[in-house]
């Protein structure tokens, strides 16, 4: 989380085979596996990887075989001309014009101060041009993003505002990504990028929603939780004699959008994945989850409100550890749209010895020493709130109640539905 030097983010391979006729190569296996704290544990990872690339070899080959070269290639370029056509004519209902949108990264992790991505969607005909200039310089921490991810965030935010388009380069050509130079979305060696894919993505695909809710609200939701969540911990379990590294990506509120309510604890908006049940991590892991549960409140007030982020606290049992945390939303919780408010913002405390500390950067900082007994407290963010607040049915607003999902207190000052101590209707 406070890297300086792209050197500092772990171990760095010019491309190289890692199989060779096959066969894994022992030397190059032996150097990645002396980088890593516990490649028992960790090296099962490349080694699915190769064996999902083999079954893939081995089914492209019986397509190949099947059908032919030459069938296939036909069948390829006829996908992606297709997926083209099917952009371009969900392109051409949007009205023409440019919609402007801002969102922001907590900070760099280094630099204690709000990055800001500043986008302008022009769309001309059948394309859409994303201009990303105004966006804060290269920054000093790992929040710099790489141009590949910058592209395929973009891309990404289309494809959830577009399902209907199967992917394929095709569907992104009516896409036009101005290169964004001279910003921390076109990083350049050797600025540290370790935080882009995780977080920084994600707040490129908020940008985008930001923007394109004004043009199609019908489509677009509000923003998402859009952190991954990342908390890691490690240290050595003394009653196993072995070091470990568990590692926690946590879910969060989706957007409300024009007919529903947001999603609760949802995957973040880049992946599919989530950490496994806190029992299975309480078997491998000595740490004991002392409360797990869904965030009440969390969600932004609108129409349709944000879905519920999570909240979670995991205390050490023994020995001792190392925790780091890369998230964000720590500052600025996921936008609302339309008049909808904000989610709730991301929170993070750790008590150790006593006391309670909060990262100075909010959703950011490593190495933070922990012993048994000592605790992390995780607030995931909810997602924002779509629409005016106080048109939202009361009815609805008195099932969130009852189900305790907000207060009384919470129903009238976010959504002006008055409510008794035995959740009845007194007014609104």
């Amino acid at each position: 989380a406070s890297a300086t030097a792209v050197e500092q983010e772990g171990l760095r391979l010019p491309p190289v085979k890692l199989f060779k006729k096959g066969v894994l190569d022992p030397e190059i296996y032996a150097i990645i596996c002396s980088n890593i704290r516990v490649a028992d544990q960790r090296i099962g990872d490349i080694r699915a990887q190769a064996a999902a690339l083999l079954i893939g070899q081995d089914r492209l080959n019986e397509i190949l075989d099947r059908y032919g070269d030459e069938t296939v290639v036909e069948a390829i370029a006829e996908l992606r001309r297709r997926a083209a056509e099917q952009m371009r004519a969900n392109i051409s209902a949007i009205p023409d014009g440019i919609y402007h949108s801002k969102a922001f990264v907590d900070s760099d992790g280094v630099v204690n101060e709000p990055l800001i991505i500043a986008l302008a969607v022009e769309k001309h005909g059948d394309t859409l041009s994303f201009d990303f200039s105004g966006s804060s310089k290269p920054c000093a921490g790992p929040m710099n993003s790489v141009l590949a991810t910058t592209l395929s965030s973009v891309y990404l935010a289309m494809r959830h505002i577009f399902p209907d388009v199967p992917i394929s380069a095709g569907a992104f050509e009516p896409l036009i990504v101005k290169r964004p130079e001279g910003t921390f979305l076109d990083a350049r060696y050797p600025r540290p990028v370790s935080g882009c894919a995780a977080e920084v993505s994600q707040r490129i695909a908020e940008a985008v929603f930001a923007a394109m809710v004004q043009a199609l609200p019908d489509k677009v939701t509000a923003a998402p939780a859009g952190s991954s969540g990342n908390f890691a911990l490690g240290g050595n379990d003394p009653a196993r004699g072995r070091d470990y590294v568990m590692y926690q990506i946590s879910g969060g509120g989706y957007g409300g959008n024009a007919g529903h309510d947001g999603l609760t604890n949802g995957c973040s908006t880049i992946g599919i994945s989530k950490s496994p049940p806190v029992e299975i991590m309480e078997q491998a892991f000595p740490v004991l989850y002392r409360h797990y549960a869904l965030r009440e409140g969390s969600g932004g007030a609108g129409k349709h409100r944000g879905g519920f982020g999570l909240a979670y606290e995991v205390e050490i049992l023994r020995g001792d550890a190392r925790a780091s945390f890369v998230m964000d939303h720590g500052r600025f919780g996921p936008q609302g749209a339309l008049g909808g408010k904000d989610g709730a913002v991301n929170t993070v405390t750790v008590f150790r010895d006593g006391k309670e500390h909060v990262p100075p950067h909010l959703s950011k900082e490593q190495d933070i020493a922990l012993r048994a007994g000592d605790r992390v407290r995780v607030g995931t963010p909810g997602g924002g709130g779509y629409g005016d607040p106080l048109a939202r049915d009361p009815e609805l607003v008195l099932r969130d109640v009852r189900l305790g999902y907000y207060t009384t207190e919470q129903a009238k000052e976010m959504f002006g539905v008055v409510l008794d101590d035995q959740s009845k209707f007194l007014g609104g």
